[in-house]
Formats: structure tokens, C-alpha cells, sequence
């Protein structure tokens, strides 16, 4: 290993130094409640106790020997560094609005500015050198300048919001822009300004460990996390992979990894889950690192004769393979997930998959339909989907744990390896389902359970078809056409007895979808007062409520059980669930 430098510093000391955030880094995320409790802590350790020393972090470094300064390279930090670059900038232009004398407001103004940059002096020559340079974008780089090296760049409020709130914009400038913004408004809050900025400078600690090799480096980045200093798990994947990178393709590799980073968002670690589950194809029992380094680098296998585990074959090697991995399921998901009515020329296969990113509470679905899509494109993919549908649904609803259901999805990915082609898949076992379970299940009182939106919005689709896209409000009731506790001197007591209340209320006949919750007294309406006066104006999205209100003029027992049967039948076609005519007029009983 080369030689490790290590140091705590003020942070008037750290800003005497000078950094880089790499082509590969990911990008600015801090968002406003990061930001805000960061000036927070500083602000209640500066009240609290002035002459403390407060530690705020630490930093990994990789020291640049080329330079002709001492630079670094920024490996883990730069979400707080950044953060405090930022601060420097808005006390620069907050400066000349203080209550202080004027050289006051000048020395507060040139000690933040020096924070940010080091003016160039033709007579000592001294360049122009910006404390950081960002190298994860040119147009971030272009944005530092403008808006915070610049004087008053911070204060261009109205060019900020627009930055912030503007779709496609760099997800580096939009947090950038905010983290401005809500620092000056934290100061017009807590006109401590000055206070807080010396405190910041001269008992604000942070810890740095540097190293002059890149491996080294990377080293004591994933060493630190395991230590509790919190990074995501796809940062750390990212600065191993690159490791193995040679460094003329470094930076395309760090631009498609950020490109889809940006992408997923919060849920990258979500995604590359999905990736391990297509690859290792078993539970995990991991952490996605630890899963990725002991299932997929370096797998082993329980040796019986010799009682130890013996190595595999990797499923993936690290750099370049991983790389284009990820890169080719990514692709496979804008394609599934965003395009698929553009490739498909219809809403088959867009209005299945909104009906199961909707309806179900979970993903582990997501893994097969990308292994199939890789393996077998188009071919008979809304037939496959629909399989997979059937299968997820099923298990879910008679009751299957989790770990078995994850357990049945492995399978399909198993066989999907192992397939021939789509017939010799689809004609596979993993398919199989409980038709008993299942239909005793949906004749009976669903309302209430987990799975009844997803069989009532199942329901809708079918009702509503694929000619036009299937687009179900983000905020769905499901309520009763017969009400729960109708009022005594309804039409729902004459027609209805007590039994029939309470066999009927909450099975599937009775349960329609609403975009918004209503209250108990609009519920228990009278059947023909719901019909003109009350649902007109909520059911449109929804065809099977549509439908039931234009075919039933009264909702009678018969109405009830009548539709019953319909909507049992529409969803059981579904399921591939062939039941006679005598076994759904024994639905009745």
C-alpha cells in the first residue's frame, strides 16, 4: 500500500487546500433536509458552547501527484464539502447587508471568498484557482462559476427557482440551486451570520485520510463505510468497479453509470437488487455489497465430501463486464417501462405493467420480466407477462409467505435460463397455480384485504381494455355500492335483510373504485340518489364503475349478485379458471 496521510482540520484549513470531484463521482444530492440539518447542527453546537469543537465529518482523498499543487481527488465527502462551499458563498453575499461596520463586512466577505477561491496577483504570481473543480459535468463546472464564484451570484433568486424547478436540468445544478436558496433563507431565519461563520471556520473539525495509489484509495473509501460512515451501497460498487477500469475508458463508464444513477434515483440500490436476484437467482442474505463480492464475484459452493466451500465460476467480473451489465438492463427497463407503447404500437403491455406496479406492494417481479425481455425480446412478451402476473398474484393472494413467493419467482428465472424457447417455457410448471384456493378466495368477502386493490384495479383493466392507456389516479378508494351500516329508514334495509347485508357487503360484486375517499354519510345514500347525484363525477376513471352505474337501475339483491358473477367471471377468464355455469350459480350460495 502507498504511503496514507492523515489529519483532522478546521475547516479554515480545509479550504486551503485544493480539490476535484472526478469524472466518476456521483452527483450533488443533498436535498433541503440534509442541507438544512447540517446548518442546524453548527448552529446549536455555535450556541450551545462557542469554544467547543464540533466534528462534522470526514473525507477520502486520493493525493494527485502530476499536479504542480497539492491537489485531491474527492473519493467521499463531497456531499458536506460541497455544502460548505456553498455556505461560504451566501455569508460572501450576505456580508454587506450585515448590522457591522463596513471593514467588518469587508473582512467577512474576502475570508468567505478565499474559501472559494484564490484571486490571481500578477505581482506574486498567484493564478485564479478554484477551491473545487468540478469534473463530474461540464455544465456544473460552467454553474459554479456563475452562480457561486461570481459575487452575488447566490442572490439571483429568480434564475435559482427557475434552475430548481426546471425538468432535464443536471440533478447536480437543480440541488445546487436549492442548497442556495434554502441557505439564505435559514440565515434571513437565524441572523447569527457572522457568529456562525467563524464558528464554522476556526472549531468546525473534519478528518481526512489520503492515499497516492487509486486502489489504495478506493480501499480506505470501502473500509470507512464499513465503519459507519454512511455511503450508498452503488457508490461503493461504482468506485470498485472502476478500479478495474483501464483510465482512458474511465470516464465513459463513470458517464453511463451517473446516466443511469440519475435515472433511478433513490432506487438505484433498488435496481441493481433486481440485477443480483437475475444473476445468483436465490433469496439474498446479504447486504447488496456483501451479495455482489461473496454470490457474484467470487461465489462458493458447500464441497459435502470435504466439508469446505469450494470457489465458482463469477457470474460477473468486476469492471468493464459489470459495467455494461448494468448497462444493458437499464436499457431493457426504459424500454419495458417507458417505451413500451412506442415499440408495441398498442397498450397491452404499458397497461399490464401500470396494473402491477400499481396494484402490488411488491417488486421481485421486476427481475424475470427483464431476464425474459433479454433473453427473448418481443417474443410473446405480453403472453409472458401475463403469466407472470397470474403466478405473483396468485401466490400473494391464497396466502403464500414472502419467502416462498420470492422462492416461486426464482424458479421462473431459473427456468427462463434453462428454456428452450417461449413454448417450452410458458408449458413449464413455475406457472402453476392453487385454482381452488384461489377461487374460493375471490367469492368470498375481500374487502379489507391487502391484495383487494390490486384485484379491483385487475378488474377495472379488464373492463377497460388495451385500445387507450390505463392511467388510475394516484389516490384510489375502494367502497361499497350496498352500504356498510346503511340507515335504518333506507331502501337499503327494505331490500336487503340482515343475512344478505352480511353475506354480500364486502365480496367483489358489491366493491366499486373511487378517486377519492368520501365520507359515511355520502355512502349511505339511497341507491338512485348515488347514481345522479353522488357518482357521476367520480367514477369516470374507472370503467367497471362506469359500467355497473349505466347497466343497473336498481341494486338489488339480484343486481348484486348478478354483477357478482359477471365480474367473477371476467377475472377468473383471466386466471385461465374454467368454471360451469352450474359452479358460478352456486356463487350464489
Amino acid at each position: 500500500m502507498s504511503k496514507i496521510e492523515s489529519d483532522k482540520l478546521f475547516v479554515k484549513d480545509v479550504f486551503d487546500k485544493w480539490y476535484r470531484i472526478p469524472e466518476y463521482q456521483r452527483p450533488y444530492v443533498w436535498g433541503s433536509d440534509q442541507v438544512i440539518e447540517l446548518l442546524d447542527d453548527i448552529h446549536k453546537a455555535c450556541k450551545s458552547n462557542p469554544d467547543s469543537e464540533y466534528f462534522l465529518g470526514s473525507m477520502v482523498l486520493l493525493k494527485k501527484k502530476e499536479s504542480t499543487y497539492e491537489e485531491y481527488d474527492l473519493l467521499d465527502g463531497q456531499q458536506r464539502l460541497t455544502t460548505l462551499f456553498i455556505i461560504s458563498a451566501v455569508v460572501r453575499d450576505l456580508a454587506k447587508t450585515l448590522t457591522m461596520n463596513d471593514d467588518e463586512k469587508k473582512v467577512l466577505a474576502e475570508t468567505a471568498e478565499q474559501c472559494i477561491y484564490q484571486k490571481k496577483n500578477l505581482f506574486k504570481n498567484i493564478p485564479e484557482r478554484i477551491r473545487i473543480i468540478f469534473d463530474i459535468r461540464d455544465k456544473v463546472r460552467d454553474y459554479v462559476a456563475q452562480y457561486i464564484m461570481n459575487n452575488d451570484g447566490t442572490i439571483k433568486f429568480d434564475e435559482l427557482k427557475q434552475l430548481v424547478d426546471k425538468k432535464g436540468e443536471d440533478i447536480s445544478i437543480r440541488n445546487m440551486s436549492n442548497a442556495i436558496l434554502i441557505t439564505h433563507d435559514y440565515f434571513n431565519n437565524n441572523p447569527i451570520i457572522s457568529e456562525f461563520y467563524q464558528y464554522l471556520l476556526t472549531k468546525v473539525l473534519m478528518i481526512y485520510v489520503a492515499a497516492e495509489e487509486l486502489q489504495d484509495a478506493f480501499h480506505l473509501f470501502t473500509v470507512m463505510n464499513n465503519r459507519g460512515i454512511k455511503l450508498r451501497n452503488s457508490d461503493i460498487l461504482k468506485a470498485e468497479n472502476l478500479k478495474f477500469v483501464d483510465e482512458t475508458a474511465r470516464l465513459k463508464y463513470a458517464k453511463k453509470w451517473e446516466s443511469t444513477e440519475e435515472y433511478f434515483s433513490e432506487d438505484f440500490d433498488n435496481f441493481l437488487s433486481h440485477l443480483r436476484t437475475i444473476l445468483v437467482k436465490q433469496k439474498a442474505g446479504y447486504n447488496l455489497l456483501k451479495e455482489y463480492e461473496e454470490n457474484i464475484y467470487a461465489p462458493k459452493e458447500f464441497d459435502r465430501n470435504t466439508k469446505k466451500y469450494i470457489p465458482k465460476p463469477a457470474l460477473l467480473t468486476k469492471g468493464q463486464s459489470t459495467f455494461d451489465f448494468i448497462d444493458t438492463y437499464y436499457k431493457h427497463y426504459v424500454e419495458l417501462f417507458e417505451e413500451s407503447h412506442a415499440i408495441h404500437g398498442n397498450y397491452n403491455l404499458s397497461n399490464m405493467i401500470t396494473l402491477m406496479r400499481t396494484g402490488f406492494e411488491a417488486d421481485f417481479w421486476i427481475a424475470p420480466l427483464l431476464k425474459y425481455y433479454d433473453k427473448y425480446k418481443n417474443n410473446q412478451l405480453i403472453s409472458f407477462l401475463k403469466l407472470l402476473d397470474k403466478k405473483f398474484s396468485s401466490d400473494w393472494i391464497i396466502g403464500l409467505s414472502p419467502t416462498d413467493r420470492i422462492e416461486n419467482i426464482n424458479l421462473v428465472l431459473k427456468e427462463i435460463e434453462i428454456s428452450k424457447d417461449v413454448n417450452d417455457l410458458f408449458s413449464s410448471s413455475v406457472f402453476n397455480i392453487n385454482n381452488d384456493d384461489l377461487v374460493r378466495i375471490l367469492t368470498g368477502n375481500i374487502y379489507g384485504r391487502r391484495y383487494a386493490r390490486y384485484i379491483m384495479l385487475k378488474i377495472d383493466l379488464l373492463y377497460h381494455g388495451d385500445t387507450t392507456i390505463f392511467t388510475p389516479p394516484a389516490t384510489i378508494s375502494i367502497e361499497h355500492i350496498l352500504p356498510q351500516t346503511p340507515d335504518l329508514s333506507s331502501q337499503w334495509i327494505v331490500d336487503f335483510d340482515e343475512e344478505s347485508r352480511a353475506k354480500w357487503t364486502n365480496r367483489l360484486g358489491n366493491l366499486i373504485l373511487l378517486s377519492r375517499r368520501k365520507n359515511s354519510s355520502q355512502g349511505n345514500l339511497d341507491y338512485s340518489v348515488k347514481k345522479s347525484k353522488y357518482f357521476n363525477k367520480n367514477v369516470e376513471l374507472f370503467s367497471n364503475s362506469v359500467r355497473i352505474f349505466k347497466s343497473y337501475d336498481s341494486w338489488t339483491p339480484n343486481d348484486l349478485i348478478q354483477n357478482h358473477q359477471d365480474v367473477l367471471a371476467k377475472l377468473f377468464n383471466s386466471y385461465e379458471i374454467n368454471l360451469s355455469k352450474d359452479d358460478f350459480m352456486n356463487l350464489k350460495n
